[in-house]
């Protein structure tokens, strides 16, 4: 089967910030994002249906048989596979109104409009359990045991490379695997509440102390004396320090320094200055409300702790304090005293002191210097995608109407 990992319209104005730079399947939760939890269940490369101006990078790659779409929320199962497997053409499966997917067979649909516009499909229901991340907040209160998943799936039949610095201390090393090119100096590793998975060529500093479940991304580093308190991953070539719990850093971002990041989310080219933290319970232990790009208002969680959601390329100035159920979006750039409103929209500079737009040629100018430091460059497809992003929020700068 020809497998494409289509946006579903319900669920994705729900995921934003984080899905304006990246089709929904492209969120990392668990080890894995949720393509390639797909592309290892089948042994297949998997492509996208999404937004038009995202369709550029990640493209769709139909073919004239087999064309299954799925729903890119949607974290594979062994049962959910096998369901798909049996899937006729011309059915589409379902969880609780969730289209969860289509057996388009010979059907190729250009856009998402398209795709949404089919209507003869026979419906079948799902009667197994099956995770669909469809709130920000999911990502970090199924990241543990979507790390669990994701470690059976990657370490099944394979041997973890040998911890050979003597005087690193392990708990539980049946649930700890270390890729090729590890690097551990005198680190406490306690996999007895979840499993610890550290990526190729991946670096612990000194001092550091780790707790499952917990998943280091290829080449990222932990910094010397950083407390990791379990149900946290940290994506590819990352650079992270301090203290986290339970949150989710999507990759190539940095948090080096002292200060606490709590059931929070970071998408990817994020920093961090040294002392931000994060509130992430509030004082009067009330259920915390985020900012809904569906609904253009706060949402109630149903959540006692919850953080911050970060889009990508945003960055936090020194000492910067970040209240409890703060959401930001895409290339902001955070930094004064006091803590900011707790919607902060994209393309913005400031802070609780007053706000002003990020203008575009001067964010370029900064996202370019931030690639260029791991050998990348911003291209004509990424300044484009950003360019939209930056005209689809701009009724979010309210200060510019004034």
């Amino acid at each position: 089967m020809n497998i494409i990992l289509f946006d579903d319209k319900n669920i994705r104005p729900n995921l934003l910030p984080l899905t304006f730079t990246r089709p929904v399947a492209e969120i990392r939760v668990g080890i894995l994002t949720i393509a390639e939890k797909w592309q290892k269940f089948t042994g297949q490369p998997v492509s996208y249906l999404t937004q038009p101006y995202l369709q550029k990078k990640y493209s769709c790659n139909a073919e004239l048989t087999a064309n299954i779409y799925i729903n890119g929320a949607v974290c594979p199962n062994a049962d959910l596979l096998k369901s798909l497997k049996k899937l006729k053409p011309g059915k589409a499966l379902f969880k609780n109104n969730v289209l969860l997917a289509f057996h388009g067979n010979e059907q190729v649909f250009e856009t998402l409009a398209d795709f949404y516009n089919f209507s003869n499909a026979v419906p079948k229901t799902f009667e197994e359990e099956v995770t669909i991340i469809q709130e920000v907040w999911e990502i970090f209160t199924r990241n543990g045991q979507q790390i669990k998943a994701d470690f059976n799936l990657i370490t099944k039949g394979r041997q973890s490379c040998p911890v050979t610095d003597p005087h690193t201390v392990v708990y539980a090393p049946e649930n700890i695997f270390l890729e090729e090119g590890v690097k551990l100096r005198s680190v406490v590793l306690n996999a007895e509440s979840g499993p610890i998975y550290l990526g190729k060529n991946c670096e612990v500093q000194e001092g550091a102390v780790i707790r499952g479940a917990f998943a280091l991304g290829e080449g990222s580093m932990l910094n010397m004396g950083a407390r990791m308190r379990g149900d946290i991953t940290i994506g590819p070539f990352c650079k992270v320090g301090g203290e986290i719990s339970n949150s989710v850093i999507f990759g190539n971002s940095n948090k080096s320094h002292d200060g606490f990041l709590g059931n929070s989310v970071l998408g990817e080219w994020v920093n961090l200055g040294a002392d931000t933290n994060t509130s992430n319970m509030k004082n009067n232990y009330a259920d915390v409300k985020l900012w809904n790009y569906a609904k253009g208002g706060m949402k109630n969680t149903g959540l006692q702790f919850c953080g911050t959601i970060m889009g990508d390329h945003t960055k936090c100035g020194i000492n910067t304090m970040l209240n409890t159920g703060t959401v930001t979006g895409v290339s902001a750039n955070v930094f004064g005293a006091g803590y900011p409103r707790n919607f902060i929209p994209s393309f913005t500079w400031g802070g609780a002191p007053g706000m002003e737009t990020y203008q575009l040629p001067k964010f370029f100018e900064s996202a370019a210097r931030a690639l260029e430091r791991r050998q990348r460059v911003l291209d004509e497809v990424e300044k484009s995608i950003l360019s939209n992003v930056y005209e689809q929020t701009k009724e979010y700068r309210t200060w510019e109407k004034a």
